[in-house]
């Protein structure tokens, strides 16, 4: 015969294994919440913000890249311009956004890589902060001067530089930006002797050139294109170490005898660390979608930039590479901005 069980314990059995049981149910309530919310995605607004002025190069091809998820998504796709800061006040904010795929930062070198060897009071750091969704352009870096400068060449401009050793200003960006690293790369690289004079993005530090405020200024030619055309700047050398395709006939620093200075250019599109990476493949897989189409390459090519693409994994090793250059020069220069 087979002995009872107290009645007690039946019981607080019974009573352990509904506990268990709705437990479970919860826990796979949970799961299958979270689950159902990726699947859902994207159910309302995607943000991308932008840490550079509307008309700049990095905001050109975020609002491109926009459109086309706006019509791929079925959501709306808007695009936010919080410049300032080299572009970490508006890196910051999406580091700290809810990690649910719907605030994008559309970066760029300076917050993606260089930015921790150059803020003290840096609040998040790229490779942890963020998650890498993928890298969408690149665009050939140029040096410009006033069409009215006497230099024809990158030489003759150093020489100029030289025999008014302190007179020179140069603009750029914004502190910490890749304009403003590049220019003093150059001039170490060069042995020159000119000021900084900062600006918030592109327009502005272009703007300032032409008027004669500052002398020169590296910049994207994406920036500068049409200014170029129309005769009012003049491009004087290619901060990379080949020539670009769609710049043929701009010979790099090299090629003029000033090494070392080669600073190609790079956007991307990350998110929060932490972002789902069922989302952040589908924003991966749909981008790529965005930029592989003719319509868009045309008009991208036009502004002077090549589609990049490539996985998320590629993207972050992208930004590893280029804090590992920048960090050993950056502090050889001694830059520090606060």
């Amino acid at each position: 015969m087979k002995a009872k069980l107290p009645v007690v314990t039946v019981m607080a059995s019974a009573a352990f294994a509904l506990v268990l049981a709705l437990h479970g149910g919860a826990l796979v309530y949970a799961q299958s919440a979270s689950t159902g919310s990726e699947r859902s995605y994207p159910s309302k607004i995607i943000r991308m913000i932008v840490p550079t002025p509307a008309g700049s190069s990095v905001d050109i091809a975020a609002r491109l890249i926009a459109e086309g998820l706006r019509e791929r998504l079925g959501q709306p796709v808007i695009v936010e311009n919080k410049a300032g800061a080299g572009g970490t006040i508006a890196a910051a904010e999406v580091a700290r956004a809810a990690p649910d795929g719907y605030t994008l930062f559309v970066g760029f070198n300076g917050p993606l890589a260089t930015a921790p060897f150059l803020f003290t009071r840096l609040t998040y750091k790229p490779l942890d902060s963020f998650a890498p969704v993928v890298a969408t352009v690149s665009q050939p870096h140029v040096l410009v001067v006033n069409v009215s400068h006497p230099a024809r060449t990158l030489a003759e401009f150093v020489a100029d530089v030289r025999m008014k050793s302190g007179k020179y200003s140069y603009a750029s960006v914004g502190n910490a930006s890749a304009s403003h690293l590049t220019m003093e790369l150059f001039k170490m690289q060069a042995g020159l002797a000119i000021s900084h004079i900062p600006d918030n993005g592109g327009p502005a530090a272009t703007q300032a050139v032409i008027a004669g405020d500052v002398q020169a200024l590296f910049v994207a030619y994406a920036n500068v294109k049409e200014l170029v055309v129309a005769g009012r700047l003049k491009v004087l050398g290619l901060a990379e170490a080949a020539r670009s395709p769609g710049l043929s006939d701009v010979p790099t620093f090299t090629e003029q005898g000033v090494r070392g200075v080669d600073a190609p250019l790079f956007n991307a599109i990350v998110a929060p660390a932490g972002t789902p990476k069922s989302i952040v493949d589908l924003l991966n897989r749909e981008i790529r979608t965005v930029l592989d189409a003719p319509e868009v390459r045309r008009r991208l090519a036009g502004a002077g930039m090549d589609v990049i693409g490539g996985s998320p994994d590629q993207l972050a090793a992208l930004m590893r590479a280029e804090a590992q250059k920048w960090e050993p020069i950056i502090r050889r220069l001694g830059l520090k901005l606060g």
